[in-house]
């Protein structure tokens, strides 16, 4: 089936997506938009009975573990990296007097 979309709908289509297309862009649109169309119309045609919709391509699954802290307190040692420090803390500049 062959979709036909008519001038009104095209000057529609340019008015509610705020474009202005020449009459060769209009032309140009039409007709890939009734190829969408009727790209859409075949796709209508097959049977889906049965077909589970789908959210997304492939499976996606929570995946849930224990959060388990692998790298444990190493305080002192991040330390030694500080310019300064002051009661088991880094100790910055002032900011805000």
């Amino acid at each position: 089936m062959a979709n036909v979309i008519s001038d009104e709908t095209m000057e529609y289509v340019g008015i509610l997506a705020k474009l202005e297309l020449s009459k060769e862009e209009q032309k140009a649109a039409r007709k890939d938009m009734e190829r969408m169309l009727d790209y859409i119309d075949k796709l209508n045609e097959l049977d889906t009975a049965g077909v589970e919709p789908m959210s997304h391509i492939f499976p996606v699954y929570n995946v849930f573990r224990e959060d388990v802290v692998t790298n444990g307190d190493d305080r002192d040692n991040m330390l030694k990296n500080a310019p300064a420090e002051k009661d088991g803390t880094y100790k910055v500049p002032r900011t805000v007097e």
